[in-house]
């Protein structure tokens, strides 16, 4: 049998000839072309190669070297796209226009103060739904009277982000006395925003209140155990950003929804152009690549910067972050979500191991304990408001540090719940000395305000 790579004789009598050995008249082969030297060929290929390599490299280079120039530049100017000029980058964003048509100014963090009460809230670990009557200056839980489908998806896109949002019921008897003294019965119209649709009741006939879960934020992931932390993958902690100016991480954030990032006021202190921002998502270790571009940077209104005082802010994507596995929203806390000295709570995020060391390349975790808002009165005085908790341990060893400011505080009430955001403190882990987070119970009027007028 023949094989693949059976070899043919050279001969010059055909396979099908009748008589062995002779030639046809008239048949003549045609004479083979001269076999080219191999390595003529060998050396061609290398000088192909090597120019090929050359040219690779040198565009590489000439690649690299225009990063970095664009880099250099941008760190030091801010470019005026309609005159085509530059202008040095402290004159941008300082209320003098210096481009055409004051492109230079168009693009800056705004600060924003909410003035009026949001008219709807979800209240204690029970999420239960209330509505804010202007009138009586108080709040109402709605009851489930009524209440319908169409109601719950209406209630929870007017809080800001809703996906397979779902109703629950708490009867009468679970609530605290707080939270059964007012009450409010929707309407039939079911497409009007819930806080004009309710009418005064002063019990429920239903004998239970509406309790809604608006999407799926905050799922849990594993039981987990940034300084004196351990090492984390984004898959347990999916709404962790990086958020980075000019390329480099400078604070952490939180995903909320698909294009609403909160984090730290005193982040964009000194830094006010927003276009120079970028926010990272979905990575377990530090990088630069795949960021979301931003077009509104909203700080509080309020911020104080000698205090830290409402020390919050919020950016608006100008692409929605696509929601997957490594990308989810984390859930905003309820009013009043009751937690005492001790809770276990956990942070997380990219920023130094140690006091006056180095960001850290790898996402970090770390479980630390509420400290009772006496406690952090006495440690620190008259520096800590009501818009400030404080969570750590007393020994040190473990706390939040540099780099990790505007990024999560969270606790896990069935899901994965924002209460604070990494705001200050004095070191890194010293005894005695807690970190100190921004509280976000008392300004979840602003972030909803935020959310609902600005998206």
């Amino acid at each position: 049998m023949r094989t693949a790579d059976s070899t043919v004789e050279d001969s010059s009598t055909p396979l099908n000839s009748i008589e062995q050995g002779g030639a046809r008249r008239g048949k003549h082969r045609k004479p083979m072309p001269a076999a080219t030297p191999r390595g003529n060929n060998c050396a061609s290929r290398k000088k192909l190669l090597i120019t090929i390599l050359c040219v690779v490299v040198i565009l590489a280079i000439l690649v690299v070297a225009g990063y970095l120039i664009a880099q250099l530049i941008q760190s030091k100017y801010f470019f005026c796209s309609k005159s085509l000029k530059f202008i040095p980058l402290e004159n941008a964003c300082d209320g003098k226009a210096d481009c055409a048509g004051g492109e230079d100014e168009s693009s800056c963090v705004s600060h924003f103060t909410s003035n009026t009460t949001f008219p709807v809230r979800l209240a204690t670990n029970l999420s239960v739904l209330q509505v804010y009557n202007a009138t009586e200056n108080n709040w109402r839980s709605v009851c489930t009277d009524g209440w319908t489908v169409k109601h719950t998806v209406t209630a929870c896109q007017q809080l800001g982000y809703s996906v397979n949002p779902k109703q629950m019921t708490v009867l009468l008897k679970d609530l605290s006395s707080d939270l059964k003294r007012f009450f409010s019965v929707v309407g039939p119209d079911a497409m009007k925003p819930i806080s004009s649709s309710v009418s005064n009741q002063k019990t429920c006939s239903s004998g239970s209140v509406v309790s809604l879960s608006c999407s799926d934020c905050g799922p849990p992931g594993h039981d987990s155990r940034i300084v004196g932390g351990g090492s984390a993958f984004i898959e347990n902690w999916p709404w962790q950003v990086s958020l980075q100016q000019n390329g480099q991480h400078s604070c952490g954030g939180s995903v909320l929804s698909p294009k609403w990032i909160i984090t730290a006021a005193h982040c964009f202190t000194g830094r006010a152009e927003v276009s120079r921002w970028r926010v990272v998502a979905g990575s377990t270790y530090m990088t630069s690549l795949g960021g979301y571009a931003v077009d509104k940077i909203i700080v509080n209104g309020q911020y104080n910067k000698q205090l830290n005082d409402y020390d919050l802010a919020m950016m608006r994507l100008t692409t929605p972050l696509t929601i997957q596995a490594t990308v989810k929203p984390v859930c905003l806390t309820p009013h009043d979500l009751g937690l005492n000295g001790g809770a276990s709570l956990v942070i997380t995020g990219w920023g130094h191991l140690q006091e006056n060391g180095q960001l850290s390349s790898n996402l970090q975790e770390a479980n630390i304990n509420l400290i009772n808002s006496a406690q952090c009165s006495v440690i620190y005085g008259a520096g800590i408001t009501s818009r400030m908790i404080c969570a750590g341990s007393l020994q040190g060893k473990v706390d939040a540090c540099q780099g990790d400011s505007g990024g999560p505080l969270v606790y896990l009430n069935d899901r994965w719940t924002l209460v604070g955001v990494v705001s200050w403190g004095v070191g890194c882990a010293r005894p005695g000395l807690p970190g100190v987070y921004s509280n976000v119970d008392p300004m979840l009027n602003w972030v909803y305000t935020v959310m609902e007028q600005m998206s």
